[in-house]
């Protein structure tokens, strides 16, 4: 048998934990694959389908060529280059969305640029006190700060400057990017003989040996390569976009929220039982009424106690919503109040 007992809201404790887990791509298009270290690496591009519902859904992992290109007319949706292999975008628009989203404080100064201010100047025409001096935008917006510290990006703005860009679905990150779990590996050179390392600082840092080569977002999935010390920058980005040998890996973060019930058993409740097996008369259809002395003799006395098996959840509706089995039968007692929490995942 049992018994209710309302849940105050203090009886409810709802708490998130964060739940990590490592992603590795070398591509779904694998024509061959050579060792290179401990990792192996596929002719092809990132990608791949699942099915929900089914539903197909894409988790392609993408990689952008952005370009600066000189604009001398108006924007030809014809004619303009376009990049991305599973889904197409105009490469100049990606390097202006780029500049805009991540870079528009740093275009100036790769530890930002000094916000534009005006002064005001009490008496400055016969009208009334008056704002002189500067008044744009310049350093005034919000570039996603991936650390506590000063931040530092540099970005290209010579003549045509190229960046490289991937950009990974939320489907395969969650609720971000594991800091410091980034790693790349791509070829280049006509032989793809060269390979370079690239990870990052869990500062939002991109390096390749040990120098700054962009950033990465940890909370959009997106990353930027902005340059390299080693070789030309434009040849850096493109060799990272057309490159055939090439994985990527990180860590994904996502948070799992517990709701903890907490039940207490009272001293001076739940020391009476309903079970019918309790009766004496037990398997003969005998109704018997709360304190009846056909109870069998050991559970009318005093040092008697029920024990808890199952407990169950129920909504104002008194319906049925989830069930507790305990792992042994747990008796209540007389003396201290007793707990039994329940711990359910969403």
């Amino acid at each position: 048998m049992s018994y209710l007992k309302t849940l105050n809201s203090t009886d409810v404790v709802i708490t998130p934990f964060e739940v990590n887990k490592e992603f590795s791509f070398l591509g779904p298009l694998v024509v061959i694959t050579e060792a290179y270290g401990d990792s192996e690496y596929g002719v092809g591009t990132y990608g791949g389908e699942t099915t929900l519902n089914n539903t197909i859904n894409q988790n392609y992992i993408d990689r952008f060529l952005a370009v600066d290109t000189p604009q001398a007319n108006f924007f030809n949706t014809g004619t303009e280059p376009t990049t991305g292999d599973f889904i197409s975008y105009y490469q100049k628009l990606v390097f202006n969305s780029i500049k805009q989203l991540y870079y528009s404080n740093f275009t100036t100064s790769s530890f930002g640029d000094t916000p534009s201010t005006a002064s005001l100047v009490p008496g400055v025409n016969s009208e009334a006190d008056r704002f002189t001096g500067p008044i744009t935008s310049q350093g005034r917006f919000y570039n996603f700060p991936q650390t506590t510290l000063t931040a530092s990006r540099y970005f290209p703005t010579e003549s045509e400057a190229t960046l490289g860009v991937m950009s990974i679905p939320s489907k395969l990150y969650g609720d971000h990017i594991q800091p410091t779990s980034f790693y790349l590996k791509f070829s280049s050179g006509s032989s793809n003989s060269i390979f370079y390392e690239i990870t990052d600082d869990g500062e939002g840092n991109l390096l390749l040996n040990n120098t700054n080569c962009g950033n990465i977002i940890y909370n959009q999935g997106i990353v930027v390569l902005t340059q390299s010390s080693s070789i030309n920058n434009s040849l850096f980005a493109t060799d990272f976009v057309s490159a055939s040998n090439i994985s990527c890996s990180f860590s994904s973060s996502f948070d799992i929220y517990e709701t903890q019930y907490k039940c207490t058993i009272r001293a001076n409740e739940y020391n009476y039982s309903l079970n019918p097996s309790l009766l004496k008369n037990f398997g003969q259809n005998e109704i018997l009424l709360s304190g009846s002395n056909e109870y069998h003799n050991f559970v009318t006395g005093s040092d008697f106690s029920p024990y808890v098996t199952t407990i169950g959840l129920y909504n104002e509706n008194q319906e049925l919503l989830a069930i507790g089995k305990l792992a042994q039968p747990l008796p209540t007692s007389q003396t201290t109040d007793t707990t039994i929490l329940i711990n359910i995942d969403r």
